[in-house]
């Protein structure tokens, strides 16, 4: 059997960096749907230019990126705007996603896929297993708002665009619980690295 793919997600603000942040201090791989979304539309790529051609030189910041915090308010502003980019993107970044899943030479008995988009695109059916961080709503909007210098409008918008937070735990194998410390978070971390070592290592590596 082939190394195992656990999927994580969590709504805006969830800590999903934090949390992955502490599986790569155990040695996990971890593969980041943000940082390859960000490298599909990086400078000279055929996503940017695709972008530029759609909405025009405006969508650029003066270094020649892209400006996300425009082309975030236009598409959600604009579901058919929306709809586009992500036929343009989800496709780049899944093939990206295949690509370092393929590449990925560590010895763990899985690898994780970080993306906040896990269930509401395709890229949940790379994976064999899943991870949800749950955090109560208002701490989620104050948190992100805190984090990205939005609006509580603009978070709230980008909350109703991913799935509510009973339907993403209802899709999970396993929830972290991110209301707590930061020891806490750690401990849960640590408990489900065991869990799915165990669970794992023996059927990947007889």
């Amino acid at each position: 059997m082939s190394k195992q793919i656990i999927g994580i997600t969590g709504g805006i603000g969830c800590g999903k960096t934090t949390v992955t942040n502490i599986f790569v201090e155990l040695g996990i791989k971890v593969i980041d749907a943000d940082v390859v979304a960000r490298d599909v539309v990086a400078i000279n790529s055929a996503g940017l230019s695709a972008i530029t051609d759609r909405f025009g030189p405006s969508i650029l910041l003066n270094n020649g990126e892209l400006d996300r915090a425009k082309l975030r308010q236009i598409i959600f502003d604009d579901i058919e705007q929306k709809n586009w980019l992500e036929n343009l993107l989800h496709p780049l970044i899944r093939q990206r996603i295949t690509n370092q899943l393929l590449a990925d030479r560590s010895d763990n008995a899985y690898t994780l896929l970080s993306s906040p988009l896990l269930l509401e695109t395709d890229q949940h059916k790379m994976t064999d297993f899943i991870i949800v961080i749950d955090l109560e709503n208002e701490r989620q909007i104050k948190r992100a708002m805190n984090r990205d210098a939005n609006s509580r409008d603009q978070i709230n918008k980008i909350i109703a665009s991913q799935l509510s937070r009973e339907q993403r735990s209802a899709k999970a194998d396993i929830i972290i619980n991110n209301d707590g410390s930061i020891k806490d978070l750690k401990q849960q971390v640590l408990n489900t690295h065991l869990e799915l070592s165990q669970k794992f290592s023996a059927s990947t590596y007889p």
